[in-house]
């Protein structure tokens, strides 16, 4: 069971470094899909993940439809503010591999695209009213989390004690 983050034409560094972070604590391989509006080389990026860039295992794909040959016929979930299901209403224990897509900060995910796959769209739900989205890196975070709360965090440190820790 892995969790994959997929990042559609992600726009600005700080985002895509922190959500990298997110991939790093999880052990969640991060997929971007390009053209990005940044190069990954980018001081902005590099700052917001420096510690934690090289430990993530990053895929990148040329545009939606090479990402859409990659990721076959494993289960693909588009989270957007345009959909009926809400995120926790999937059984993500499944045993198999889970692909979650986020769209670019400004316009989201293409809108065809999200119409054509109604099926797969997932929200977060929230007042709508008042806010327009959440953070990226923050949206990635609850989604990732839900699916590995699912699966009893596999692989993942459950308990910490200040004995471990080198503070000196």
């Amino acid at each position: 069971m892995t969790n994959h983050i997929v990042l559609f034409e992600p726009q600005i560094p700080a985002n895509t470094g922190n959500i990298a972070r997110t991939c790093a604590a999880t052990n969640s391989p991060l997929h971007l899909i390009e053209p990005l509006g940044f190069s990954t080389d980018d001081k902005q990026l590099k700052r917001a993940g420096l510690d934690y860039w090289h430990d993530v295992n990053i895929t990148y794909h040329k545009d939606l439809a090479a990402f859409l040959e990659y990721v076959g016929e494993n289960p693909l979930h588009l989270i957007t503010k345009f959909a009926n299901q809400t995120y926790s209403e999937v059984d993500y224990a499944d045993n198999q591999e889970h692909y979650f897509m986020f769209g670019k900060e400004t316009t989201g995910l293409p809108e065809e695209f999200m119409r054509e796959n109604e099926d797969k769209c997932l929200r977060i739900p929230m007042n709508d009213e008042h806010v327009r989205s959440l953070n990226l890196s923050n949206t990635v975070a609850l989604v990732v989390y839900e699916a590995l709360k699912q699966q009893n965090f596999p692989n993942l440190e459950l308990t910490h004690h200040y004995e471990n820790d080198k503070l000196d």
